[in-house]
């Protein structure tokens, strides 16, 4: 996994609830914190850090990992406002996660492995999006775009309908949007 997923990390807690409880969650996940962002380290390693997150907030680990998509997806949009800033709504900005986030995300941090979508945008109301990766990160995927939805002044409901963490091939989210009160 990049180092920038762990610096995005550190920065929302830190920002949330303060050094000292960063500095706990690396104590608690036997970790130094010594995370380059363009570094590629072992999952297992943010694995560890939501397991301590998760014993000392007594959250489950997919809250804990929404949260930080959540908290962390306007960070990425004010670092890299190229990518939201073209589009109206945060149906529109999901549709170009393949064709221009990605290959984008892949020449800033080579070696990146990202997720593969698939998107069926038939229906007006509901953006199905398949979601696959070897890390099972769907929870991130959930949090990202609650926190895109957040950007551009949207609600966002989504369900997930298949999940690889029960035995499915794919995660399902079924995505509704609506403006914000």
């Amino acid at each position: 996994m990049k180092g920038v997923i762990f610096n995005l990390l550190e920065e929302v807690v830190e920002e949330e609830y303060g050094p000292d409880t960063w500095d706990g969650l690396l104590q608690g996940a036997g970790l130094d914190g010594a995370y380059s962002a363009l570094g590629t380290y072992p999952d297992e390693e943010l694995f560890r850090l939501i397991g301590a997150a998760s014993s000392v907030t007594g959250q489950e680990p997919d809250e804990i990992v929404r949260w930080f998509g959540r908290q962390s997806l306007p960070k990425l949009a004010r670092r890299y406002p190229e990518f939201l800033a073209p589009h109206r709504t945060t149906r529109a900005f999901l549709l170009t996660l393949n064709e221009v986030i990605h290959p984008e995300v892949r020449k800033l941090l080579p070696g990146a492995e990202v997720p593969t979508f698939a998107f069926d945008a038939s229906q007006e109301d509901i953006l199905a999006i398949d979601y696959r990766s070897s890390r099972r990160l769907c929870a991130l995927a959930e949090g990202f775009i609650q926190g895109a939805a957040t950007c551009y002044g949207e609600e966002v409901s989504i369900a997930q309908s298949e999940c690889m963490k029960r035995g499915d091939e794919r995660c399902l989210l079924l995505c509704c949007f609506a403006e914000q009160a």
